[in-house]
Protein backbone atom coordinates (compact mmCIF):
# COMPACT_ATOMS: atom_id res chain seq x y z
CA UNK A 1 0.00 0.00 0.00
CA UNK A 2 1.37 3.36 -1.07
CA UNK A 3 2.14 6.33 1.12
CA UNK A 4 -0.77 8.31 -0.34
CA UNK A 5 -3.25 5.41 -0.17
CA UNK A 6 -6.55 6.10 1.56
CA UNK A 7 -6.34 2.59 3.02
CA UNK A 8 -3.07 3.42 4.78
CA UNK A 9 -4.57 6.60 6.21
CA UNK A 10 -7.70 4.75 7.34
CA UNK A 11 -5.63 2.06 9.07
CA UNK A 12 -3.54 4.68 10.86
CA UNK A 13 -6.65 6.51 12.09
CA UNK A 14 -8.30 3.25 13.15
CA UNK A 15 -5.14 2.24 15.05
CA UNK A 16 -5.07 5.58 16.86
CA UNK A 17 -8.73 5.27 17.86
CA UNK A 18 -8.33 1.69 19.10
CA UNK A 19 -5.16 2.51 21.03
CA UNK A 20 -6.84 5.50 22.65
CA UNK A 21 -9.84 3.38 23.65
CA UNK A 22 -7.54 0.63 24.91
CA UNK A 23 -5.55 3.12 26.98
CA UNK A 24 -8.70 4.41 28.67
CA UNK A 25 -9.95 0.84 29.24
CA UNK A 26 -6.69 -0.52 30.67
CA UNK A 27 -5.62 2.52 32.69
CA UNK A 28 -7.22 1.39 35.99
CA UNK A 29 -5.43 -1.99 35.74
CA UNK A 30 -2.12 -0.19 35.19
CA UNK A 31 -2.51 2.26 38.07
CA UNK A 32 -0.06 0.48 40.33
CA UNK A 33 3.47 1.55 41.12
CA UNK A 34 5.33 -1.58 39.99
CA UNK A 35 7.65 -1.59 37.01
CA UNK A 36 5.20 -3.61 34.94
CA UNK A 37 2.37 -1.11 35.50
CA UNK A 38 4.64 1.84 34.75
CA UNK A 39 6.01 0.14 31.62
CA UNK A 40 2.48 -0.63 30.50
CA UNK A 41 1.36 2.98 30.88
CA UNK A 42 4.43 4.24 29.02
CA UNK A 43 3.91 1.69 26.22
CA UNK A 44 0.24 2.54 25.72
CA UNK A 45 0.86 6.30 25.75
CA UNK A 46 3.79 5.99 23.34
CA UNK A 47 1.88 3.74 20.95
CA UNK A 48 -1.13 6.06 21.00
CA UNK A 49 1.02 9.13 20.35
CA UNK A 50 2.83 7.42 17.47
CA UNK A 51 -0.47 6.37 15.89
CA UNK A 52 -1.83 9.91 16.22
CA UNK A 53 1.36 11.37 14.77
CA UNK A 54 1.24 8.94 11.84
CA UNK A 55 -2.42 9.78 11.17
CA UNK A 56 -1.81 13.52 11.17
CA UNK A 57 1.33 13.15 9.04
CA UNK A 58 -0.39 10.95 6.45
CA UNK A 59 -3.37 13.31 6.29
CA UNK A 60 -1.10 16.34 5.86
CA UNK A 61 0.88 14.58 3.15
CA UNK A 62 -2.30 13.75 1.26
CA UNK A 63 -3.51 17.34 1.55
CA UNK A 64 -0.25 19.04 0.56
CA UNK A 65 1.53 16.42 -1.56
CA UNK A 66 4.92 16.58 0.15
CA UNK A 67 5.99 13.01 -0.70
CA UNK A 68 4.71 10.68 -3.41
CA UNK A 69 5.92 7.32 -2.08
CA UNK A 70 7.65 5.59 0.82
CA UNK A 71 10.92 5.71 -1.13
CA UNK A 72 10.47 9.43 -1.64
CA UNK A 73 9.78 9.93 2.08
CA UNK A 74 12.91 8.04 3.17
CA UNK A 75 15.14 9.56 0.49
CA UNK A 76 15.51 6.31 -1.43
CA UNK A 77 13.86 7.33 -4.69
CA UNK A 78 16.01 6.17 -7.59
CA UNK A 79 13.72 6.01 -10.61
CA UNK A 80 14.26 9.64 -11.65
CA UNK A 81 17.32 11.77 -12.02
CA UNK A 82 20.27 12.44 -14.26
CA UNK A 83 20.75 9.89 -17.03
CA UNK A 84 23.61 9.52 -19.51
CA UNK A 85 22.13 9.47 -23.01
CA UNK A 86 24.27 10.85 -25.83
CA UNK A 87 21.69 10.24 -28.55
CA UNK A 88 19.66 13.44 -28.15
CA UNK A 89 17.02 11.94 -25.96
CA UNK A 90 17.28 8.40 -27.31
CA UNK A 91 15.44 6.70 -30.16
CA UNK A 92 12.01 7.63 -28.79
CA UNK A 93 12.77 11.34 -28.68
CA UNK A 94 13.09 13.78 -25.81
CA UNK A 95 9.40 13.53 -24.82
CA UNK A 96 7.32 10.37 -24.52
CA UNK A 97 3.65 10.16 -23.51
CA UNK A 98 3.15 7.55 -20.78
CA UNK A 99 -0.59 7.82 -20.14
CA UNK A 100 -3.58 10.11 -20.65
CA UNK A 101 -6.49 11.10 -18.42
CA UNK A 102 -9.49 13.40 -18.38
CA UNK A 103 -9.50 16.75 -16.67
CA UNK A 104 -11.55 16.69 -13.46
CA UNK A 105 -15.14 17.58 -14.25
CA UNK A 106 -14.52 17.39 -18.00
CA UNK A 107 -15.65 14.99 -20.70
CA UNK A 108 -13.96 14.02 -23.92
CA UNK A 109 -10.77 15.91 -24.87
CA UNK A 110 -12.60 18.08 -27.41
CA UNK A 111 -14.89 19.44 -24.70
CA UNK A 112 -12.89 19.01 -21.51
CA UNK A 113 -9.24 18.99 -22.53
CA UNK A 114 -6.76 16.27 -21.60
CA UNK A 115 -3.90 15.63 -19.19
CA UNK A 116 -0.96 13.62 -20.50
CA UNK A 117 1.68 12.14 -18.25
CA UNK A 118 5.00 12.35 -20.07
CA UNK A 119 8.64 11.41 -19.61
CA UNK A 120 11.11 14.09 -20.68
CA UNK A 121 14.83 13.67 -21.28
CA UNK A 122 16.93 16.79 -21.73
CA UNK A 123 18.86 16.81 -24.99
CA UNK A 124 21.80 18.81 -23.62
CA UNK A 125 21.60 18.26 -19.86
CA UNK A 126 20.61 14.57 -20.00
CA UNK A 127 18.26 15.20 -17.07
CA UNK A 128 15.19 12.95 -17.06
CA UNK A 129 11.97 13.99 -15.38
CA UNK A 130 8.29 13.06 -15.45
CA UNK A 131 5.72 15.79 -16.04
CA UNK A 132 2.03 16.34 -16.66
CA UNK A 133 0.93 18.27 -19.74
CA UNK A 134 -2.50 19.90 -19.85
CA UNK A 135 -3.91 20.36 -23.36
CA UNK A 136 -6.98 22.63 -23.60
CA UNK A 137 -10.17 21.51 -25.40
CA UNK A 138 -9.34 23.74 -28.38
CA UNK A 139 -6.23 21.64 -28.99
CA UNK A 140 -8.48 18.76 -30.08
CA UNK A 141 -11.02 20.78 -32.07
CA UNK A 142 -10.73 19.94 -35.80
CA UNK A 143 -11.45 23.58 -36.59
CA UNK A 144 -8.20 24.52 -34.82
CA UNK A 145 -6.00 21.69 -36.09
CA UNK A 146 -3.37 24.17 -37.30
CA UNK A 147 -3.61 26.45 -34.29
CA UNK A 148 -0.64 26.93 -31.96
CA UNK A 149 -0.87 27.78 -28.28
CA UNK A 150 1.15 29.69 -25.68
CA UNK A 151 2.62 27.51 -22.93
CA UNK A 152 3.57 27.84 -19.29
CA UNK A 153 5.81 25.70 -17.11
CA UNK A 154 4.22 25.15 -13.67
CA UNK A 155 6.51 24.14 -10.78
CA UNK A 156 5.82 22.76 -7.30
CA UNK A 157 7.71 23.53 -4.14
CA UNK A 158 10.34 21.25 -2.57
CA UNK A 159 10.03 18.33 -2.23
CA UNK A 160 6.51 18.43 -3.72
CA UNK A 161 4.89 16.17 -6.29
CA UNK A 162 3.80 16.97 -9.82
CA UNK A 163 0.52 15.17 -9.08
CA UNK A 164 -0.31 17.86 -6.52
CA UNK A 165 -0.41 20.49 -9.28
CA UNK A 166 -3.12 18.43 -10.98
CA UNK A 167 -5.07 16.99 -8.05
CA UNK A 168 -4.60 19.48 -5.20
CA UNK A 169 -3.96 22.85 -6.86
CA UNK A 170 -6.30 22.09 -9.79
CA UNK A 171 -4.33 23.91 -12.49
CA UNK A 172 -5.93 22.05 -15.45
CA UNK A 173 -9.51 22.45 -14.25
CA UNK A 174 -8.94 26.10 -13.34
CA UNK A 175 -7.34 26.88 -16.71
CA UNK A 176 -10.20 25.20 -18.58
CA UNK A 177 -12.86 27.07 -16.62
CA UNK A 178 -11.13 30.45 -16.97
CA UNK A 179 -10.70 29.98 -20.72
CA UNK A 180 -14.32 28.85 -21.00
CA UNK A 181 -15.42 32.06 -19.28
CA UNK A 182 -13.24 34.14 -21.59
CA UNK A 183 -10.97 35.27 -18.75
CA UNK A 184 -7.81 33.79 -20.26
CA UNK A 185 -6.66 32.33 -23.55
CA UNK A 186 -6.39 28.55 -23.94
CA UNK A 187 -2.86 27.54 -22.91
CA UNK A 188 -0.72 24.43 -22.65
CA UNK A 189 0.53 23.82 -19.10
CA UNK A 190 3.64 21.72 -18.41
CA UNK A 191 3.50 20.70 -14.76
CA UNK A 192 6.42 19.18 -12.87
CA UNK A 193 8.50 19.61 -9.75
CA UNK A 194 11.82 21.45 -9.68
CA UNK A 195 13.42 18.44 -7.97
CA UNK A 196 14.74 16.81 -11.13
CA UNK A 197 17.68 15.14 -9.35
CA UNK A 198 15.97 13.72 -6.24
CA UNK A 199 16.37 13.80 -3.37
CA UNK A 200 18.64 16.82 -3.87
CA UNK A 201 17.11 20.29 -3.91
CA UNK A 202 19.07 22.00 -6.68
CA UNK A 203 17.12 25.30 -6.52
CA UNK A 204 17.10 25.42 -10.35
CA UNK A 205 20.85 26.05 -10.36
CA UNK A 206 23.36 24.77 -12.91
CA UNK A 207 25.47 23.07 -10.25
CA UNK A 208 29.17 22.97 -11.22
CA UNK A 209 29.98 19.33 -11.84
CA UNK A 210 26.37 18.41 -11.01
CA UNK A 211 22.83 18.62 -12.41
CA UNK A 212 22.38 21.45 -14.90
CA UNK A 213 18.89 22.20 -13.66
CA UNK A 214 18.53 25.78 -14.89
CA UNK A 215 19.56 24.78 -18.39
CA UNK A 216 17.08 21.91 -18.33
CA UNK A 217 14.17 24.25 -17.59
CA UNK A 218 15.34 27.12 -19.79
CA UNK A 219 16.44 25.13 -22.85
CA UNK A 220 15.74 21.40 -22.88
CA UNK A 221 12.19 21.47 -21.53
CA UNK A 222 10.78 24.12 -23.93
CA UNK A 223 12.62 22.46 -26.79
CA UNK A 224 11.17 19.01 -26.04
CA UNK A 225 7.63 20.30 -25.53
CA UNK A 226 7.68 22.48 -28.65
CA UNK A 227 8.91 19.55 -30.76
CA UNK A 228 6.02 17.36 -29.58
CA UNK A 229 3.07 19.75 -29.20
CA UNK A 230 1.64 22.67 -31.16
CA UNK A 231 3.29 25.38 -29.07
CA UNK A 232 3.61 28.81 -30.61
CA UNK A 233 7.22 29.35 -31.68
CA UNK A 234 7.11 33.14 -31.68
CA UNK A 235 9.16 34.97 -29.03
CA UNK A 236 7.16 35.65 -25.89
CA UNK A 237 5.08 32.46 -26.06
CA UNK A 238 6.39 30.85 -22.87
CA UNK A 239 5.74 31.69 -19.22
CA UNK A 240 6.60 30.04 -15.92
CA UNK A 241 4.68 29.78 -12.64
CA UNK A 242 5.68 28.22 -9.33
CA UNK A 243 4.96 28.14 -5.61
CA UNK A 244 7.54 28.32 -2.81
CA UNK A 245 10.77 26.81 -4.21
CA UNK A 246 9.04 26.63 -7.58
CA UNK A 247 8.16 30.31 -7.19
CA UNK A 248 11.80 31.22 -6.67
CA UNK A 249 12.68 29.13 -9.72
CA UNK A 250 9.95 30.78 -11.81
CA UNK A 251 11.20 34.28 -11.05
CA UNK A 252 14.82 33.33 -11.61
CA UNK A 253 14.13 31.60 -14.92
CA UNK A 254 12.17 34.60 -16.22
CA UNK A 255 14.88 37.02 -15.07
CA UNK A 256 17.86 34.99 -16.32
CA UNK A 257 16.19 33.94 -19.58
CA UNK A 258 13.80 36.70 -20.72
CA UNK A 259 14.35 35.60 -24.32
CA UNK A 260 12.60 32.33 -23.38
CA UNK A 261 10.12 33.30 -20.67
CA UNK A 262 8.12 36.45 -21.29
CA UNK A 263 6.55 36.21 -17.84
CA UNK A 264 7.28 34.56 -14.49
CA UNK A 265 5.01 34.27 -11.46
CA UNK A 266 6.34 33.39 -8.01
CA UNK A 267 3.66 32.41 -5.49
CA UNK A 268 5.05 32.70 -1.96
CA UNK A 269 8.51 32.86 -3.48
CA UNK A 270 11.78 33.65 -1.77
CA UNK A 271 14.51 35.58 -3.54
CA UNK A 272 17.79 33.90 -2.72
CA UNK A 273 18.82 30.26 -3.05
CA UNK A 274 19.36 28.70 0.39
CA UNK A 275 22.27 26.47 1.29
CA UNK A 276 21.29 23.67 3.65
CA UNK A 277 21.53 19.87 3.97
CA UNK A 278 18.92 19.37 1.20
CA UNK A 279 20.84 21.48 -1.33
CA UNK A 280 24.45 20.66 -0.61
CA UNK A 281 27.07 23.03 -2.05
CA UNK A 282 25.23 24.48 -5.05
CA UNK A 283 27.92 26.91 -6.18
CA UNK A 284 31.22 25.10 -5.54
CA UNK A 285 32.97 28.37 -4.73
CA UNK A 286 31.68 30.17 -7.85
CA UNK A 287 30.91 33.66 -6.49
CA UNK A 288 29.27 34.85 -9.72
CA UNK A 289 26.90 31.89 -9.76
CA UNK A 290 26.06 32.46 -6.10
CA UNK A 291 25.43 36.18 -6.58
CA UNK A 292 23.23 35.70 -9.66
CA UNK A 293 21.09 33.20 -7.73
CA UNK A 294 20.21 36.12 -5.43
CA UNK A 295 17.39 37.82 -7.35
CA UNK A 296 17.68 41.15 -5.55
CA UNK A 297 21.41 41.20 -6.26
CA UNK A 298 20.64 40.41 -9.88
CA UNK A 299 18.25 43.36 -10.21
CA UNK A 300 20.85 45.68 -8.72
CA UNK A 301 23.97 44.54 -10.57
CA UNK A 302 22.80 43.18 -13.92
CA UNK A 303 20.93 44.84 -16.80
CA UNK A 304 17.21 44.82 -16.07
CA UNK A 305 15.61 41.82 -17.79
CA UNK A 306 12.84 42.60 -20.27
CA UNK A 307 10.25 40.32 -18.75
CA UNK A 308 7.07 40.53 -16.67
CA UNK A 309 7.11 39.33 -13.07
CA UNK A 310 4.32 38.61 -10.60
CA UNK A 311 5.00 38.07 -6.90
CA UNK A 312 2.56 37.11 -4.15
CA UNK A 313 2.51 37.28 -0.36
CA UNK A 314 0.19 38.04 2.53
CA UNK A 315 0.41 40.59 5.31
CA UNK A 316 -0.22 37.91 7.92
CA UNK A 317 0.95 34.34 7.52
CA UNK A 318 3.79 34.57 5.00
CA UNK A 319 7.41 35.01 6.03
CA UNK A 320 8.35 36.60 2.69
CA UNK A 321 6.14 39.69 3.05
CA UNK A 322 8.85 42.27 3.78
CA UNK A 323 11.25 40.74 1.26
CA UNK A 324 8.51 40.82 -1.37
CA UNK A 325 7.86 44.53 -0.80
CA UNK A 326 11.60 45.24 -1.18
CA UNK A 327 11.75 43.16 -4.37
CA UNK A 328 8.78 45.06 -5.81
CA UNK A 329 10.47 48.40 -5.13
CA UNK A 330 13.69 47.24 -6.78
CA UNK A 331 11.87 45.97 -9.86
CA UNK A 332 9.85 49.19 -10.13
CA UNK A 333 13.09 51.17 -10.18
CA UNK A 334 14.24 49.42 -13.38
CA UNK A 335 13.25 50.65 -16.81
CA UNK A 336 12.52 47.26 -18.40
CA UNK A 337 11.24 44.77 -15.83
CA UNK A 338 7.47 44.95 -15.35
CA UNK A 339 6.34 43.96 -11.86
CA UNK A 340 2.88 43.02 -10.55
CA UNK A 341 1.79 41.61 -7.22
CA UNK A 342 -0.96 39.87 -5.29
CA UNK A 343 -0.89 40.77 -1.57
CA UNK A 344 -3.49 39.03 0.57
CA UNK A 345 -4.58 40.31 3.96
CA UNK A 346 -3.85 36.87 5.45
CA UNK A 347 -2.82 33.47 4.18
CA UNK A 348 -0.25 30.90 5.17
CA UNK A 349 2.38 29.10 3.14
CA UNK A 350 0.00 26.39 1.99
CA UNK A 351 -2.24 25.01 -0.75
CA UNK A 352 -5.29 26.94 0.39
CA UNK A 353 -3.47 30.24 -0.10
CA UNK A 354 -2.12 29.25 -3.50
CA UNK A 355 -5.55 28.12 -4.69
CA UNK A 356 -6.74 31.68 -4.01
CA UNK A 357 -3.87 33.08 -6.09
CA UNK A 358 -3.84 30.67 -9.03
CA UNK A 359 -6.90 31.98 -10.97
CA UNK A 360 -5.69 35.62 -11.11
CA UNK A 361 -2.15 34.37 -11.81
CA UNK A 362 -3.33 32.37 -14.83
CA UNK A 363 -5.28 35.36 -16.09
CA UNK A 364 -2.23 37.57 -15.60
CA UNK A 365 0.21 35.29 -17.40
CA UNK A 366 -2.21 34.69 -20.25
CA UNK A 367 -2.26 38.43 -20.89
CA UNK A 368 1.55 38.64 -20.89
CA UNK A 369 2.23 35.96 -23.51
CA UNK A 370 2.13 36.39 -27.26
CA UNK A 371 0.35 34.08 -29.67
CA UNK A 372 -3.03 33.79 -31.36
Amino acid sequence: MGLTSNTVLLLAVLSAVLLFAGTVWQWPRLAGGGWRAVSGRIGLLLATQLALFASVGLAANQAFGFYASWADLFGRETDQGVVVDHAAGGPKGPLRVVETRRVEGGGEPRSGGQIQKVAITGRTTRIASPAYVYLPPEYFDPRHRARTFPAAVVLTGYPGTAEALVNKLDYPRTARELAGDGRMRPMILVMLRPTVAPPRDTECVDVPGGPQTESFFAKDLPEAVTAHYRVDRAPGSWGVIGNSTGGYCALKLAMHHPQVFAAGAGLSAYYKAPIDPTTGDLFQGDKTLRDEADLRWFLKHRPAPGTSLLVTSSKVGESNYKATLKFIEQAKATNKTRISSIILESGGHNFNTWRREIPPTLEWISGRLSGP
